[in-house]
Parts: structure tokens; sequence; C-alpha cells
């Protein structure tokens, strides 16, 4: 047996890792892996593709591929236990089994794929052997960072001196340049101050730069009995060199973007005693999240091309006490959504009762700081439709040319089930000379004229304005410019009504306190 490569790839072909153990040109590697999502049929339930000069043998895991080169004179047989042996490393070393999973433990995964196969034949290993070989400790990098770490503290030693010296040096010129100041006299203290005060108003120094501080210094300076002043011995010569203040042609830049529908953020420093509080991450010791993602494709003489609703459940904890827990939920019972576990789940125990544990009871949640808001993902799942009755947000446009003008006419229609929030439609338009004229409206709109696009934004829609209408004239243009609408909104309810039910500690004591959010967004919502 002969194993050429072992690779990791994406359903549409992408090559997320690949390590190959003959001697191989990177072309021809590239070439064999860009040629198998040709190969691999679709309802099929074979596991293993041959062409005339390599064999591959996969697997599925999700929404990727694990995949072995072979050449033809190799055991299928061995093949395929080799490939279940590194799908098992895969779960085992990589959380989540997506491209950002993989990428994140890549290198882990090359050192675990060499322990398993050798020059293209595997070698008799188990899964707790190749752990045991990945994290056994070198002697010599032992001492090799020991070195390092000695030259280290050797390297910040002498730059603590060297830092103590510099300010010596400075603290001594200061005061030598600071005696040398003082014995001219007071009459040279006031002319400097009289200076200070003159430059100041003349360089912009004031409310609006941002220095409201300097100004009140000085105004205090003012007032004191004249007098050696030791202060005024560090003053600035007259005239400043820089000047902070916000010129006119930078403002007029500024408001030439914004005329042309430029989002400008102005850097503005918070005030003192600003609240902070809806910027903080969350503070509970357990939190939930569940959030699905909608994809839809509406057509724009009615019906659906495209209906498909995936979720996720994540956990994040921010107390290692915490990680041996199972978690409890209820689903709404929709038969139409699939429910898929992560690999590390107990299957059974979710099966028979929803509860949601690893398969190593003595196994903790991996633990994350507060800022760190993506969690451990625990539970998948998928909805697919054709019944357009279970669209959150229908929209008919309605182009009519009279004359020289084109009329367009665009209703919503929203369903009961959600109420949508901050939802922006997004309707491209000819080349237009001038701002589109909007005769009637249900909200705001805005108009980008860089990317020609008409943005009508309401900020939220429930039972008090399920359908609403906007319309404007431009020049004649075909009917076709003005697709496909783009649409963007998110809710707090979900498709799948997932809940969580209990936070079960295995130590046993009181339940720990925990929150859970649900968040329901767009990710391409299109009428076409």
């Amino acid at each position: 047996m002969v194993v050429l490569a072992a690779s990791i790839v994406s359903k549409s072909g992408k090559v997320l890792l690949s390590r190959q153990f003959v001697d191989m040109t990177r072309i021809r590697i590239e070439g064999l892996l860009a040629a198998f999502p040709k190969l691999v049929g679709t309802g099929k339930q074979h596991t293993y593709v041959e062409t005339e000069n390599v064999r591959y043998v996969y697997q599925p895991i999700e929404a990727l591929y694990l995949l072995l080169v072979t050449n033809k004179q190799s055991n299928i047989l061995e093949d395929l236990e080799t490939l279940r042996l590194l799908s098992k490393l895969v779960t085992e070393y990589s959380y989540s089994l997506d491209e950002e999973g993989i990428g994140k433990t890549a290198f882990e995964l090359i050192f675990a794929f060499d322990e398993v196969i050798c020059l293209g034949h595997k070698e008799n290993v188990t899964v707790a052997q190749v752990k045991q070989y990945c994290e056994m400790e070198s002697h010599e990098e032992k001492l090799h960072k020991l070195v390092l770490q000695s030259k280290i503290n050797e390297t910040k030693d002498v730059m603590k001196r060297k830092a103590s010296e510099i300010d010596k040096s400075k603290i001594d010129k200061n005061r030598s340049e600071k005696g040398g100041f003082m014995s001219m006299g007071s009459g040279r203290i006031e002319t400097s101050f009289s200076e200070l005060s003159i430059s100041s108003s003349a360089s912009g120094f004031g409310s609006g730069s941002g220095f409201g501080g300097i100004t009140t210094d000085l105004d205090a300076f003012s007032t004191k009995p004249k007098g050696r002043q030791p202060s005024a011995a560090n003053a600035p010569p007259k005239g400043f060199g820089m000047q902070l203040g916000k010129s006119q042609k930078t403002n007029q830049f500024l408001e030439s973007l914004k005329a042309e529908g430029e989002l400008i953020v102005e850097d503005l420093q918070p005030k003192v005693g600003q609240s902070r509080v809806a910027a903080a991450p969350p503070t509970d010791p357990i939190t939930l999240t569940a959030e699905e993602k909608l994809n839809v494709t509406l057509k724009r003489d009615g019906g659906i091309s495209n209906f498909d609703v995936q979720g996720t459940l994540s956990l994040q904890i921010l107390n290692q006490e915490d990680g041996l827990i199972q978690v409890q939920i209820e689903t709404g019972g929709n038969p139409g959504i699939l429910f898929k576990t992560h690999p590390n789940m107990n299957k059974e125990l979710f099966s028979n009762g929803n509860i949601l544990g690893l398969k190593d009871p003595n196994r903790p949640f991996p633990t994350g700081p507060a800022g760190d808001a993506a969690g451990v993902g625990l539970l998948k799942w998928r909805m697919q439709s054709a019944d357009e009755s279970m669209v959150p947000l229908s929209i008919n446009c309605w182009p009519s040319v009279s004359g020289n003008e084109t009329y367009v006419s665009i209703e919503y229609e929203a369903s009961a089930m959600f109420d949508l929030r901050n939802v922006v439609i997004s309707v491209p338009l000819p080349a237009l000379r001038e701002v589109p004229n909007v005769r009637q409206i249900d909200g705001e709109w805005r108009y980008d004229p860089r990317n020609s696009i008409l943005e009508w934004s309401i900020l939220l829609i429930d039972n008090s304005n399920r359908s609403g209408s906007m319309e404007f004239v431009v020049p004649p243009a075909d009917s076709s410019v003005f697709f496909p609408i783009s649409v963007r909104f998110s809710a707090t309810s979900l498709y799948s009504d997932l809940k969580v039910v209990n936070i079960i500690p295995l130590r046993g004591g009181a339940t720990p306190k925990f929150s859970q959010r649900t968040n329901l967004s767009t990710e391409n919502y299109q009428v076409v």
C-alpha cells in the first residue's frame, strides 16, 4: 500500500490541508486535488473514485472531505482503515469541522498524520498513541528555551540600565537649563508669559481643538502676581510648531464625501462619565447563543427559488469550574428541521432526552475569556422549504415607463411570525446625474451615488406596519436594472424555537446561572 497524500478539502474544491508522503511536485498534487470534486458523484454510496493513475479514497465530514490519494495497487481495505483512523484524529484535534477550525489546527493535524503514515505506509498505532507521541517533551527544546529566556532577561536588564542613564542625563540637563534661565530675572518671565498668551490665541488652541486645559492654565498664569515662578522655566518659546485643529480644507473634503453618500465616522473623544454598559461583554458564568442565518432567493414574479435556514447553538463558559455540565434544550417540534450534534457530543443522550453533553463525562467544556463571543459549537440544524408562507418578508417591485420618466413602486409584506429590526431594502438604480425623486415612502431612504443604490430603511416592522410601500421616479430605464434587490434585517425569534431549559451540573450542587441569546439574521436575501 502506498498513500501518496492525505488532504482535507471543502465540498467546493478548496484545499484546506494536504500532506504528501512521497516525492511529488506541487503542480501534480494541486492538479490531483482540483480534479477530485469533479469526479465525486451525488447520491452514490461509494467511498472511492479511480482514474487511470491514482485512486481517491474519501470520507465526508460535515461540509468537508477527508481524502487519501493512493496508487491503484494499494489495498483498499487498509486504505479505508487508515481513513477511519485519520477521521478520528481530525475530530479529536479540531473542535469545529469547518474552514476556520481546520486552519487553526492545521499543524497539529499534519503532525498527527505523520505519526499514522510513514513514507506512504500505515503505522500500527492508535489514537491514544498518536496523541502521546505528539505531546512528548524534548530535552533539547527545553534547554533551547531556557537559553533563549536567559538572553531575553539579560537584554531587559541592559535596556533598564540604558533607560536609567538616559533619564539621569535628561534630569541633569534640565537642571542646568533651569538654573541659567532663572538667573535672567523676573522681567524675562513676564515677557515670556505675554508672548505665550498671544501665541496661544493665534495658533488655534482652544475649545474646538480638544486642548481646552491649556487655555485655562494660561488664563490662570495671567492672574497670578508677578515674580519668579519656577513653572515658567519649562514654558515653550513663542509660536507653536504644530497646529492640531481641523483645517477648513479638511472639513470641506469631508463634507464633499458625505454629499457623495460616503459614511464618515469622526474620531470623537468620549465624555467623562459616559456609560459603556452597552458594549460590555457578557458577565454571566454561562452564556448560550442560538443563531440562525437566512439564505433566501425570491422570484420577481412570485415564488421561491431557494429557502435555506442554517442554525448553530454555541456555549461560552467564563469559569473553569463550571465546565463539567450538560445542557438540556427544548425544540419547537418542527419536522422539517434536521438537527446535528458536534462529533464530540453524546448522540444517544441527545436523541433520548434532548440533552447536550460530551461523550466523556469527565471531560469539561473549554472555557474562554469574556471577550471571546464565538464560544464552542454544540449543535447545528438546517431547514429547507418551498412553502412561500415561511418567508418572513416578501418584496414586490413594479417599474413602469411613462413618457420620459420611469415610475417604480415597491411594497413589502411581512409575515406575522417575526418582528423584524433594522430592515434595509437596497434597490439598484441606473447611473443618475441627480438624486432620484422619492414621492412616497414608509420609513427613511438614502441614495448612494457611488454604487448607484437606493436604500429603504425601516427601523422596526411589527403588527403596526406589516406592510409598506415606496414610490420614486428616475429617467427611463429597463425594468431589469432594478434587480436584484437585496434585503437585510434581524430578529430575536428563531424558526427552530430552540430554548435552553436547564443546565445540569455533573458534580452536583446548585444549577449555575446562565443566559440565552437568540438572533435571526440574513446572510443572502435577494429578489431576482
